[in-house]
């Protein structure tokens, strides 16, 4: 087997890197590649076997795959075109400017003498003084490497160094070769099974039914698809636009426009779900990180917070973060429904209608408690709660008790996990209802009305692959794009509720690790093989007087690890890949009590004092709990490379573990980190003073406009948000639905 793939090259071609290309638009010149090469040559240098430790000396002697990954340059796979073009194409592009800027500055001698210091000096050449970045020795640009790490004072370097450092890494470790190799798999013991699942290779797509897929058809065969799927659609030529009535729009298919087009179709109503992303099936996944990664999530899955502190894992696909979240099922607690409803005043979380709307959502997507085998992570996890005495809980997960799929955070390949795209839309769909994919909400239609609420929604303005411009009309407009998303598309409307945007809660995360090398540990299997999420731990027992902390383990292919991984030299990094496979984690998630902004796709956000404290106590039990398991040695992601042997003094370590600030800071250590939970950028509210919209998920501002998305949410959670978004957006819909009628009959 070489680069640790099993089966022949299968999934969809949006899911599969395509072949080599020969030509670039990243507009990178010559020189400025010159200077990427220098630089991603000194991230992952050769290393010379001399240099390493007996232990890892001999593992890498026994492993010709090893021993090619230590002698090979980082840049012997990867060209810096193919760096360059995903750089160009995925990144945030106010990031992309700063690498442009600080990359033709290498390319100069006195910006190199500016970035780098005096290190650049030529002893050799007087005559030139100094040196460009790409002139430098090796040796000595790693050197400089080191110092834009931790120069604080330097936020141009430190911040283009950490993204291509992550962008690098990232792509160095999910390329693909037209076989669907890499030959890096196999040195650190990463393999992905990309054969055909017999159980779902022939099904028929679930939603062929109702689907129109924009980027198919063209500006005359979509109108005639919309008819035939049974829209009323009218052609204005003179704007180019197609018109289209129906009774609901649902923008958005994920936890909350899923359960919503569902239940509004169910009673009756003629519903379009609009989605801008595509729609995948279990025989499309191709399990490969890097193309699904940027094909499924929210930019790419590179939005960060403004500081480079946290980087947001948003579902963007039909079904949304159901298809690509880790299958955790958690149910709202009982504490946290009495916030919101009593102390918060919000009608809908009335305990009777709220529990009843909880059970009917875990019905519906089939929740389990039920463990047949826990994966390499979750028993390290349970393992060493056990020793130190502590509770652990299983996870509830919407699959089956047999589910043993490590890579469902990129579609789940068997078609186990069950998320909105195989049973709510399911069910919208059996019911007529219609899913235009590739389609953009571009603007709330919006009118002033003489009622209650100033303006009166009357659907939307959309935009799809074809030249079309798309006008809904409808009596009622759902909005669920995601609370990263939603804000956006309310504020560009014209509403001016000043919650819109405001209140964001992320359940920041921060994560340890602890090494089990297979010579001594009682645990078989690699950290990327099984289910992602079974067991987890609470700090403390969830109530509303107690910090929220939550111990539980992530899915990490290598380009993420990789990205994530602290950055101490080349050699350093090497090794720490070569661990790869035996390298566990535990995140602390918290309850946050900072809030942050999204603004014209900027997000503002910072902790508290008491989120960082939680945050410290968390990752400090995390590696208690590793430690107890058996671990050789254990760390965090700060920036310096924290970690101990586990001989050593554990309890002095613990003291050193904080809360490290993001990239752009003035803290010389620092981290980046990841989160996929956004909630409460438009949060319900008694009053239009306290929220975006009502308790019944009714824009203050609109009428006939709602959200049922995560983003009604009042406060932060505490748990995984899937049976919260859904029960919600289920108690929504079914309000309109209920309202619908009753004008029906009236």
């Amino acid at each position: 087997m070489v680069g640790g793939t099993r089966g022949k090259k299968k999934g969809h071609p949006l899911l599969r890197w395509s072949m080599k290309q020969e030509s670039f638009s990243h507009g990178f010149s010559q020189s400025d590649l010159q200077a990427l090469s220098a630089i991603c040559e000194a991230i992952m240098p050769p290393v010379p076997l001399q240099s390493l430790d007996l232990e890892m000396k001999l593992k890498v002697l026994r492993n010709d795959a090893l021993l090619s990954f230590f002698k090979s340059s980082g840049t012997h796979h990867v060209t810096p075109d193919e760096v360059a073009e995903v750089m160009a194409t995925k990144a945030m592009p106010m990031i992309v400017t700063v690498v442009r800027i600080f990359l033709r500055l290498l390319t100069f001698r006195l910006g190199t003498l500016l970035l780098c210091g005096f290190v650049c000096l030529d002893k050799k050449n007087w005559s030139s003084l100094f040196l460009k970045f790409s002139d430098i020795s090796l040796e000595k640009r790693e050197k400089i490497l080191q110092k834009w790490n931790v120069q604080w004072y330097n936020p141009l370097a430190r911040i283009a160094f950490m993204m291509i450092k992550s962008i690098f890494l990232f792509y160095y470790f999910t390329w693909t070769n037209e076989n669907t190799e890499n030959p890096a798999w196999d040195a650190i013991g990463y393999s992905v099974d990309i054969g055909e699942n017999e159980d779902t290779e022939h099904k028929e797509r679930p939603l062929e039914k109702g689907i129109i897929e924009t980027a198919k058809e063209d500006d005359i065969t979509i109108k005639q698809r919309m008819i035939n799927k049974g829209l009323k659609v009218k052609e204005d030529k003179e704007t180019n636009t197609l018109k289209i009535d129906c009774d609901a729009v649902v923008i958005g298919s994920g936890c909350g426009g899923g359960v919503a087009a569902a239940n509004l179709a169910k009673s009756g109503l003629k519903v379009i779900v609009l989605e801008k992303g595509n729609y995948f099936v279990p025989q499309d996944y191709s399990t490969l990180e890097g193309p699904s990664m940027f094909e499924m999530f929210e930019a790419n899955g590179l939005l960060m917070t403004h500081d480079g502190r946290f980087r947001f894992m948003s579902g963007s696909t039909l079904g949304g973060g159901s298809v690509v979240n880790w299958a955790a099922s958690l149910k709202t607690p009982d504490a946290i429904i009495d916030e919101w409803s009593k102390d918060r005043g919000i009608a809908i979380f009335a305990r009777e209608e709220y529990t009843a709307a909880m059970e009917s959502v875990c019905k519906r997507i089939g929740v389990t408690d039920k463990i047949i085998r826990e994966g390499f992570q979750n028993q390290i996890l349970r393992k060493g709660c056990e020793k130190l005495g502590l509770d652990v809980t299983v996870v509830p997960r919407n699959s089956s008790e047999e589910h043993f799929c490590g890579s469902c955070s990129f579609g789940c390949k068997t078609g186990d996990k069950k998320g909105t795209d195989i049973t709510w839309l399911v069910d919208a769909v059996e019911n007529n209802a219609v899913i235009l994919t590739q389609c953009r909400a571009e603007k709330l239609i919006l009118v002033n009305n003489n009622g209650l609420r100033r303006k009166k929604c009357l659907g939307v303005a959309a935009s799809s692959t074809t030249s079309n411009n798309i006008e809904i009309t409808s009596k009622v407009t759902v909005v669920a794009c995601g609370s990263l998303m939603t804000p956006g598309l309310l504020s560009s409307s014209g509403l001016r509720n000043p919650n819109i945007g405001r209140g964001l809660h992320i359940h920041p995360i921060l994560m340890a690790w602890g090494y089990f090398p297979e010579k001594s540990s009682d645990f078989s299997g690699a950290a990327h093989e099984g289910e992602i999420m079974t067991s987890l731990h609470y700090v403390f027992e969830i109530d509303s007087t107690t910090p929220n902390i939550t111990l539980e383990t992530p899915a990490l292919g290598p380009g993420t690890f990789a990205s994530l991984v602290p950055w101490i030299s080349g050699s350093d990094i090497k090794k720490r890949l070569a661990k790869y496979a035996r390298t566990s984690h535990i995140f602390v998630m918290v309850r946050d009590e900072g809030v942050g902004e999204v603004e014209r796709g900027i997000v503002k956000y910072r902790l508290t004092k008491a989120d960082e404290e939680n945050l410290v106590t968390g990752l400090r039990r995390a590696l208690r709990i590793l430690v107890a398991a058996g671990a050789e040695e254990v760390g965090t992601y700060r920036s310096d490379g924290q970690r101990l042997k586990c001989d050593g003094d554990l309890e002095r370590f613990l003291e050193k573990v904080d809360a490290p600030a993001g990239v752009v800071s003035m803290s010389r250590d620092w981290t980046h980190s990841f989160t996929a939970h956004q909630m409460g950028c438009c949060r319900m509210g008694k009053t239009e003073e306290e929220g975006a919209v009502d308790g019944y998920g009714e824009s203050w501002e609109a009428e006939d406009l709602y959200v049922s998305d995560a983003s009604v949410l009042p406060t932060a959670l505490g748990v995984n948000p899937m049976i919260t978004t859904q029960s919600t957006a289920y108690c929504i819909s079914k309000r309109i639905a209920e309202l619908m009628k009753n004008k029906k009959e009236d």
